[in-house]
């Protein structure tokens, strides 16, 4: 009877999507407006800038707050357009929106959108209005398509340790550290708890004092610490947030209370965060329900324009330390993992317990795969798989020590026993440290990986104020009894491999017209069928060639009934570009004989007439009556594709289909 190969995990949109680059640079950047508003009456103070993410790589939020309640913009221009600083007379301007501070705040907040942005652009930028304009400054984007670095950080909590100043000191100093070892890095990701005191300025001017998040988009995250006050929304606007009440503990966005879920899209990755903070029902907002149903919504409204999913939350629900037993923690613990799973997300940021953790790959709340080793350095996601990731403290204001797990606990959901491979850990942890240094988490975003690392910014010296300030009384590695690692030395880190279904994902990468490599990679894993980079032909069309993952068949039955094996391609797509699956076509082939197996028959690629792989073509079969045995079958492929088709990293999936009598 017929069988179909379908993914065991809801993850379709994943597979049909891929990576597009924009095929030109436009003259004019932006589509915003070019008039200038007058000179304010009242000579204005800007301070507080930060660069915050957008909802694409074509956009960046800036906020700011201001003394005076003037009309104020943002003004950009290519940096290269400027003259001896001054901006020219086609630099653009975005009208800034916001309203008057709370009072303990003062003054009034101003958050401005950015539009137009063009890919490897240096660009430069001011906020106010003629006369009162601040310091100028300059940040850059990145190619559109391709791999990128992003660096998450977790809780600044500038105050926490009593001393705003070797709080921020050390804050400053891992974030000068991370970048300058990742200059290239594209969205520094928060783990929340920017400060202590929700509403105190003082810890804000702290954490704002890096001059590199005037530069580098800030991907704000709400923190138990954040979530009392409106300071973080004052100082933060996010794009594609819903402020509505089921995401503010309160269930009232219009208290002094911050709050909000929301998601964009980098690249090749979907990125949603969510407001933690509000985990039940009882004090007024929707609780994890809430953001449960968020997270679906947004993956199946825009997950077919990402190939990785990452969330981004600040309670640990996988955390080591002071707060893996908490109640509420045991609460998000067995409400988010299913759905997670279910969704295909691929990794979980958090912060919040002030200690580094990554977790085996966990599937619907439950180690996914008992033979996963503690420390493995190479994770491959089956259908489900997710792994999490707890971050340190990024500032060295405070540090949580690793706790112990539970005596008889349940090993899987809420529960908090010992993992039977490393019982010093929870379950749930591949990897647990603390040594009272700052860290960071470098996540780099590869065509078929994503590799995350647990970085080291400091050491046991100043600046480290917790350990300054003895709040801790030892530091290094192994509880101090190891002398403290070098700045930058790597700590922890994993290779996490996506997971491709039952079907086989096609990536091709369309370059502008001009020649370029082509390769392909094949694995035992199912690892993706990279075709490489295109090359042009004949000013007419671009040639991409490679090979399937070999297909294994095995028919040992007694009536040795005929069988085969058949495929289809559906469109390649990026985001809303595509072409068709017709461009692409196929020569079977025997990779090792076996079976009766024969291949089938060649298909050639649509561009040079007929539907090419769009329709169901045989891969291989067997006759009625053949021998009983194994047989390997493969195909090469060749892919033509018209040149009229944008630049892209398109993908499209490869579905199998068995029929046996």
């Amino acid at each position: 009877m017929p069988h179909t190969a379908e993914p065991r995990a809801p993850r379709p949109a994943r597979r049909t999507i891929a990576w597009i680059t924009a095929a030109t640079l436009c003259a004019t950047a932006f589509a915003g407006v070019v008039a200038t508003p007058a000179l304010a009456d009242t000579p204005t103070t800007l301070t507080g800038v930060i660069l915050g993410v957008g909802a694409d790589e074509t956009q960046r939020i800036v906020s700011w707050y201001s003394s005076a309640d003037t009309a104020q913009v943002v003004q950009v221009a290519p940096t290269a357009s400027l003259t001896g600083g001054a901006f020219p007379a086609s630099a653009v301007t975005f009208a800034a929106t916001g309203t008057a501070n709370i009072s303990t705040s003062g003054g009034y907040n101003r958050h401005a959108t950015i539009t137009g942005l063009q890919e490897n652009t240096q660009y430069s930028y001011r906020v106010g209005a003629d006369g009162a304009w601040s310091t100028t400054t300059t940040f850059q984007t990145h190619s559109f398509e391709g791999d990128f670095d992003f660096l998450f950080y977790g809780d600044p909590q500038i105050g926490s340790s009593g001393d705003v100043a070797k709080d921020t000191a050390g804050w400053v100093d891992t974030v000068n550290v991370s970048l300058q070892s990742n200059p290239d890095a594209e969205l520094l990701v928060s783990g929340g708890d920017q400060v202590d005191k929700a509403n105190t300025e003082a810890q804000w001017d702290g954490f704002l004092a890096p001059a590199q998040l005037r530069s580098y988009p800030w991907v704000a995250t709400i923190g138990n610490h954040d979530v009392g006050g409106k300071a973080y929304e004052q100082h933060f606007f996010t794009p594609n947030t819903d402020r509505s009440g089921q995401y503010y503990v309160n269930g009232d966005p219009t208290s002094n209370s911050s709050g909000g879920d929301y998601w964009f899209i980098h690249k090749d990755v979907l990125f949603i965060d969510l407001n933690s903070n509000s985990y039940k029902t009882s004090s007024g907002g929707g609780g994890d329900a809430a953001h449960i149903q968020y997270v679906t919504d947004v993956i199946n409204a825009h997950g077919a324009q990402a190939k990785y999913t990452v969330l981004v939350y600040h309670h640990a629900i996988y955390s080591p330390a002071d707060h893996a037993q908490d109640a509420d923690n045991k609460v998000r613990r067995v409400d988010f993992p299913t759905t997670f799973s279910q969704l295909g997300v691929d990794l979980v940021l958090q912060g919040h317990d002030h200690s580094y953790s990554r977790s085996y790959e966990i599937k619907n709340g439950q180690k996914a795969n008992a033979d996963e080793k503690p420390g493995q350095n190479e994770v491959f996601e089956g259908p489900g798989g997710v792994v999490y990731v707890t971050a340190n403290s990024a500032s060295g204001s405070k540090y949580y020590d690793l706790t112990t797990p539970v005596p008889g606990d349940k090993t899987q959901d809420e529960g908090n026993g010992a993992d039977p491979l490393n019982p010093s850990n929870y379950w749930y942890n591949s990897v647990q440290n603390q040594e009272h240094v700052r860290t960071f988490v470098k996540v780099q975003v590869q065509k078929d990986a994503l590799v995350v690392q647990n970085v080291r910014s400091g050491t046991c010296d100043a600046p480290n104020a917790a350990v300054e300030l003895r709040k801790v009384v030892w530091c290094g590695p192994a509880n101090g009894t190891q002398a403290a690692l070098p700045v930058g030395s790597v700590q922890d880190e994993v290779t996490i491999h996506p997971n491709h279904g039952d079907g086989q994902d096609i990536q091709v990468d369309v370059p502008d017209a001009a020649p370029g490599e082509f390769g392909w990679t094949i694995n035992g894993h199912n690892g993706l069928v990279d075709l490489g980079t295109a090359t042009e032909k004949n000013n007419s069309y671009f040639e991409a060639t490679g090979q399937i993952n070999p297909i294994t068949v095995t028919d040992t039955r007694r009536a040795v009934a005929p069988w085969s094996i058949a495929a289809k391609v559906g469109d390649f797509t990026d985001g809303s570009k595509s072409f068709s699956g017709k461009y692409l076509g196929w020569t079977p082939k025997i990779v090792a004989a076996g079976g009766g197996a024969v291949a089938g028959a060649p298909v050639g690629s649509g561009y040079d007439g007929g539907t090419g792989l769009s329709d169901s073509r045989a891969l291989g079969s067997a006759a009625q009556g053949h021998d009983r045995g194994t047989a390997v079958l493969g195909s090469d492929l060749d892919l033509k594709i018209p040149v009229e088709v944008d630049k892209g990293s398109y993908r499209g999936t490869l579905t199998l289909t068995a029929i046996s009598n």
